[in-house]
């Protein structure tokens, strides 16, 4: 009987035991320690907003293409005879330079026919001056002889066969020339379509060529660039007036940079993209406007351009990060409280932003990131010069 009772006991009261122990603790335990401080600052990375002179910059894309680029198209038929190693895709072809030769003893005879004729039209002219001359002398006597009479229509018939025949001659001497292809500017094969013993006629396609003296790169403008550019629509550069641009692009692993210049805007707004296009050239882009690494230019290539735009005394600006979406600023105040801010941008970039309102030079913007910003939260303001400081 008494270990039954033992056994319900026992357990009873370790149970009370372990619930007294724990009231006791409870009772014992020390005060948490209360503090009034506020929740911890967010540390940002901040910076000034100044006042300066500043010289805008506008950075828009574009492809190079050559101002010139023609089709070469043959003026005389034949056979070809030759075909100069340069004609090939890439080739470099220079002005006067022979690219391709058609046979040309059919236009050799033909310039000797027309000679032969010009010959022959010769002495029909002088002798229709001398029997004109007979004419007028058997006829001095004679009261009101007429023009047929003394020879003037002969003579003039005659003449007429000899512009007649020197202009057949001219026609051959120039079939003769066209037989040797030439081009008239320095430049690059892109295309061939023919070659030696091929047959062609009269405006047969030989293949496609494109200066290389002068390349162009159409440079698309929205409407705060060209408020950033000062420059009217339809602008047209003097000569020593142009706009310096300088183009930038990676090719084969490497950024190149070429400068150029602005030469004229569109006299017309793109009614489907509602931009305004500028043209800029590159003089000699295989050659002297070649990078500093030695690249060429490239047509095709698709490069960056900055635009030097126009210069603004007394500028308010701050970093291109501190602007945020919907032109919206972040401000830390006197009281390291954050500040949201609407301002009116002037021009902006990746480097740079100028305000023309809502912000005043000394303040400080914030350049990082912050999550979820709270109008009023409390800041750690940190500038960059402060945090490289070692």
């Amino acid at each position: 009987m008494s270990l039954r009772v033992t056994r319900v006991v026992a357990p009873l009261a370790v149970l009370a035991a372990s619930v007294g122990a724990y009231a006791l603790l409870q009772v014992m335990k020390p005060e948490p320690e209360k503090t009034d401080k506020g929740p911890r600052p967010t540390s940002v990375y901040v910076a000034p907003v100044t006042q300066e002179s500043v010289a805008l910059q506008v950075t828009t894309q574009g492809e190079v293409r050559a101002r010139t680029e023609i089709d070469l198209v043959a003026q005389v038929g034949g056979r070809v005879v030759s075909v100069s190693p340069e004609f090939t895709e890439g080739g470099r072809v220079e002005s006067g330079v022979s690219l391709l030769r058609i046979e040309d003893t059919d236009y050799r005879l033909a310039l000797r026919q027309a000679e032969a004729r010009v010959a022959e039209a010769e002495v029909a002219v002088q002798q229709a001056l001398a029997d004109a001359d007979v004419a007028r002398k058997q006829l001095r006597n004679t009261p009101n002889p007429s023009d047929l009479a003394l020879k003037k229509p002969q003579v003039a018939q005659a003449r007429a066969s000899r512009q007649a025949a020197l202009a057949n001659l001219e026609q051959a001497r120039l079939d003769l020339a066209r037989t040797n292809i030439t081009l008239p500017f320095n430049g690059r094969v892109a295309d061939t379509r023919v070659d030696v013993g091929q047959f062609i006629v009269p405006g047969t396609t030989l293949g496609r060529v494109f200066g290389t003296e002068v390349v162009e790169i159409r440079l698309p403008l929205n409407n705060a660039q060209m408020a950033s550019l000062g420059l009217p629509i339809g602008f047209v550069a003097a000569p020593g007036e142009e706009v310096p641009v300088t183009f930038r692009a990676s090719v084969a692993g490497q950024v190149h940079q070429w400068q150029g210049n602005l030469v004229r805007l569109d006299a017309s707004v793109d009614p489907d993209t509602r931009m305004l296009y500028a043209i800029a050239e590159v003089q000699d882009p295989y050659g002297s406007g070649r990078s500093g690494d030695g690249m060429p230019l490239a047509v095709g290539l698709f490069v960056e351009a900055t635009i030097q735009g126009r210069q603004l005394d007394a500028a308010v600006s701050i970093p291109g990060p501190a602007l945020r979406a919907g032109n919206i600023v972040y401000l830390v105040n006197a009281e390291g409280r954050l500040e949201i801010r609407k301002v009116e941008v002037a021009h902006a970039s990746a480097q740079q932003v100028v305000v023309s309102d809502g912000l005043a030079p000394g303040e400080q913007v914030v350049t990082s990131a912050i999550r979820s910003p709270i109008q009023g939260m409390a800041l750690a303001a940190i500038s960059r010069s402060e945090s490289d400081a070692p």
